[in-house]
């Protein structure tokens, strides 16, 4: 892979990583702990905030599970170790890549 295929990944990673710091920022609130006061607020919006709290939990792990995935795929960048299988050691191919830049196996291996 040339220096310039590696820029355009490593800035594509970069860039959704931010995002998600970003995401993650913003979102912060509605992780908060829920408040349950019974005189502000009814049944039924206490079990609304909860399940919306319990979403932005769950949307939180999924972005660390990703954030995790593109700093391991820089990782691989650096040591020239990015776009290839785990499995078989083979090119995974760039439309794979593009649609997916923290893959880590080919097409061939993930249907083993």
């Amino acid at each position: 892979m040339d220096q310039e295929t590696k820029k355009r990944y490593q800035q594509l990673l970069e860039t959704r990583l931010t995002a998600l710091k970003a995401e993650s920022t913003s979102n912060a609130e509605a992780r908060n702990i829920v408040t349950l006061d019974q005189q502000s607020v009814g049944r039924l919006s206490r079990m609304d905030a909860l399940q919306q709290q319990a979403m932005a939990n769950a949307t939180q792990a999924r972005r660390n599970v990703e954030s995790g995935q593109i700093k391991a795929a820089l990782l691989r960048l650096h040591e020239d170790e990015f776009g290839y299988c785990d499995t078989c050691g083979d090119d995974i191919p760039e439309a794979r890549l593009t649609l997916s830049p923290t893959a880590t196996k080919c097409i061939s291996c993930i249907h083993l």
